[in-house]
């Protein structure tokens, strides 16, 4: 028993005991964008024990992530760190017998199932529809339970979906929704509700883990009016839905109109290139050939190339670029073409 003494009032709680929290250290999970959500939702499976998670994201950190995302703090933002490698080395020091996989990436069509496919449970920290389409393609071709969660200015929602069992997230959302919609950076977020609906993911991860009813509704929630709404979904299930029915998982069809390579990101005025074709970059070669056109900053895992006063690229090692001070995707493809290849 003194293993699992760290655990111990979570093993008094009935419906966990010792059982459940034996289930939960032989269970792995993956965290699928490591901001606001995230970051909550990694903090709370980490202390519960849960044995393995892997921490997907494709960003690094920023001054104004401060404001809502936990794990994170100045010394990050000034280092330039990966999201996910300020999660790691933070969570590391919460529990050192939970293994952390710190995975800097895009999920996109080329890793999802590699990254998602052997988990027992994915959890959506992310801020846009097409990740969480391509989640549940994923979710649906090998039968693994997701738990969707969302949050923008004081509003937030979850539900869990469990193929075979729950409506799919397509049958609840048949289409990609047309033009922006609200996001953290077009409306802002209040912290609090994102560690609400962080939290409420990470219960409902811990349900699914240990073998628990989970939620059959999608649960809404405005803290700033402190109205709450469930909407049953239990009897939601499309009939004729593509991914859950039909087995035809458009977001991981390479042929499929529903995929990009350059992607703009809401609000933040910056497009991202993720190359189709994957290769490894050395940073530092790369590095020292930029510093004959501009500003070179960085790490061991990125750097930051300023090639005039209003722009600036991040290159990762994927040879991913996220392209600040631009929406317009000409010029980015241009600065890529230019300063990175074709």
């Amino acid at each position: 028993m003194s293993n699992l003494e760290r655990y111990s009032r979570q093993i008094l709680f009935h419906p966990v005991g010792e059982t459940g929290q034996l289930k939960l250290l032989e269970s792995k999970v993956a965290i699928v964008g490591v901001g606001a959500l995230g970051t909550v939702i990694a903090n709370h499976l980490v202390r519960s024990g849960v044995g393995y998670i892997r921490l997907i994201d494709r960003d690094l950190v920023e001054l104004s992530n401060l404001q809502r995302q936990s794990l994170f703090d100045e010394e990050d933002a000034r280092l330039q760190l990966p999201k996910v490698i300020a999660a790691q080395k933070r969570l590391n020091r919460i529990n050192s017998t939970v293994t952390v996989d710190a995975v800097i990436a895009d999920v996109n069509l080329e890793n999802a199932e590699e990254l998602l496919m052997e988990m027992d449970c994915i959890v959506d920290g992310t801020d846009n529809f097409m990740t969480r389409f391509l989640i549940n393609d994923v979710a649906v071709k090998y039968e693994i339970p997701w738990i969707h969660g969302a949050a923008v200015s004081s509003r937030g929602m979850f539900t869990s979906i469990i193929p075979g069992k729950t409506p799919c997230y397509r049958c609840l959302f048949p289409h990609v929704p047309t033009g922006r919609g609200e996001t953290c950076d077009t409306v802002g977020v209040l912290s609090p509700i994102t560690d609400i609906i962080g939290s409420f993911q990470a219960l409902e991860t811990i349900k699914i883990l240990i073998g628990e009813k989970t939620t059959s509704n999608l649960e809404q929630i405005d803290i700033w009016d402190y109205s709450v709404m469930q909407m049953d979904i239990s009897n939601g299930k499309n009939p004729n839905c593509p991914a859950c029915v039909n087995h035809q998982f458009d977001f991981l069809d390479r042929a499929s109109e529903q995929q990009v390579i350059y992607t703009t990101l809401c609000g933040r005025n910056t497009v991202q290139i993720n190359p189709r074709n994957r290769r490894k970059l050395d940073v530092g070669k790369l590095a020292e050939v930029l510093k004959k056109s501009g500003r070179v900053s960085g790490n061991d895992y990125l750097l930051r190339f300023f090639p005039d006063e209003e722009t600036s690229m991040v290159v990762f090692k994927d040879a991913r670029v996220l392209i600040h001070g631009t929406n317009d995707v000409v010029k980015a493809k241009l600065l890529y073409s230019k300063y990175i290849g074709n």
